[in-house]
C-alpha cells in the first residue's frame, strides 16, 4: 500500500459498505493480517519509497492490528528481475563497499522500523532478484553466483544487528509459475550458504501461467529449501476498461490463462482469489504462507513514474468510485484460524 499518501493526496477516498474508510482499515476489516511496504535508497522527492512514507503508513497499519512485511529495494527506485540499477550514492563501489553499504542501509531502515515501535515480520533482501541484484556486481546472469550471495548475506547481517525483534528474512522471485527456475535458484543459492527464513513469490496470471502453475512452484520451491513461501505480489483484473488513457497491462480476456473460467469481471475476479486460496492451502506440510495483493487501492489518480500513468489500475480491489470490490472477502483468514 505504498502508494496510499499519494492517493489520498490526489484526493482518493475509499468506501466499504458504505462507509468512507483509509485502507488499512477496509483491509484489517475484511482479514488482512499484514500490509507490504517498499523502501528505496534515495528517491525522488514525491514518490512511494521514501522511509518516511514508509514508517508512517507503518504506524497507520498497526493502530489497526496489521503486521508489516518490507521490501529494501537497494536502489533510488523500481528493482525488479529486469532493473537491479545501484543507488547513486553507491556508484562505483566495489564488492566489498556494496556489501558494507547493504548491510549498513539495512539495519538503519529496520531499525528505524523498530524504534518507532512498529517492527517489521518480514524483511525481504531485494525484490524480485531472480538475476541478483546491485548489478553488475550482484549479478548471477554470468554464472557466478558469488557477487549476488555475498550481498544477500550482508543483507541478513544487518538485519541481525537492528534494533527491536529479529525478523524474518525474504528473498523474493519473480517468476511464480516457474517451478523449475524457482527450485534451481533455492539450489544455488543454497549451495552459496544462503537460506532465508520465507521465499516471496510474484504470481500475475498474464505474466506467469495459471493457478496450476503456482500450485506447483510453491510446492517445488518449498521442497527444494524446507522453507515456507509467501505470494507477496498477485493481482487479477475486475475489468479490462482503461481508466487513465495510457493502456493497461491487461487489455484483453486471452492474456489471462484461466480466463474462460474467472473473467475479467467483479464476480470473475472474486472467484479467481478464492481459486488462489484453495490452491495455497493445498500446498503440503502448510508450506503456503498465503497472498498479498498488489496494491489494491491504486487507481488512476497517481501515475507508476512521471508521464507513465498506471497500467495497473483494473487490478485493484476498488472500483472507480473507490467503492470496495467483492474480491476483497478473499482477504479473510483460514478457516482454521479463526
Amino acid at each position: 500500500m505504498s502508494f496510499t499518501l499519494q492517493e489520498e493526496a490526489a484526493g482518493t477516498v475509499l468506501r466499504d459498505g458504505g462507509r468512507t474508510a483509509p485502507i488499512e482499515s477496509v483491509l484489517a476489516a475484511h482479514g488482512a493480517t499484514h500490509v507490504r511496504l517498499r523502501v528505496w535508497v534515495d528517491p525522488a522527492a514525491g514518490s512511494s519509497g521514501d522511509l518516511a512514507t514508509a514508517l508512517a503508513l507503518a504506524r497507520r497499519a498497526q493502530a489497526v492490528g496489521l503486521g508489516v512485511v518490507l521490501t529494501l529495494h537497494y536502489s533510488d527506485t523500481w528493482a525488479d528481475n529486469e532493473n537491479q540499477t545501484p543507488p547513486a550514492a553507491w556508484a562505483g563501489l566495489d564488492a566489498a563497499g556494496l556489501a558494507a553499504a547493504v548491510e549498513e542501509h539495512t539495519r538503519a531502515v529496520v531499525s528505524a522500523f523498530a524504534d518507532q515501535g512498529t517492527p517489521a515480520d518480514v524483511v525481504s533482501i531485494g525484490n524480485e532478484v531472480d538475476h541478483g541484484m546491485l548489478w553488475p556486481v550482484g549479478s548471477v546472469s554470468g554464472g557466478d553466483w558469488s557477487g549476488f550471495a555475498r550481498l544477500v548475506r550482508a543483507g541478513l547481517r544487518g538485519l541481525a544487528e537492528a534494533s527491536g525483534p529479529p525478523p524474518s528474512s525474504m528473498v523474493h522471485l519473480a517468476g511464480g509459475g516457474d517451478a523449475v527456475r524457482a527450485a534451481a535458484f533455492a539450489d544455488r543459492l543454497r549451495d552459496e550458504g544462503v537460506l532465508p527464513d520465507v521465499w516471496g513469490l510474484s504470481y500475475y496470471p498474464f505474466w506467469h501461467g495459471s493457478l496450476d502453475d503456482l500450485g506447483r512452484t510453491v510446492s517445488a520451491l518449498a521442497a527444494a529449501s524446507g522453507t515456507d513461501v509467501l505470494v507477496v505480489e498477485t493481482a487479477h483484473p475486475w475489468t479490462l476498461q482503461d481508466a487513465d488513457g495510457t493502456g493497461n497491462i491487461v487489455a484483453t480476456r486471452d492474456q489471462l490463462p484461466d480466463g474462460d473460467r474467472f473473467p475479467p469481471t467483479p464476480e470473475g475476479q472474486v472467484a479467481w482469489y478464492e481459486e488462489l486460496r484453495r490452491v495455497l492451502t493445498a500446498v503440503p506440510d502448510g508450506r503456503a504462507l498465503g497472498f498479498m495483493v498488489w496494491e489494491p487501492g491504486w487507481g488512476s489518480a497517481v501515475e507508476a513514474a512521471p508521464g507513465a500513468g498506471n497500467q495497473h489500475d483494473n487490478l485493484t480491489l476498488f472500483d472507480r468510485d473507490g467503492r470496495g470490490l467483492p474480491a476483497l472477502a478473499a482477504l479473510r483468514p483460514p478457516a482454521d484460524a479463526v
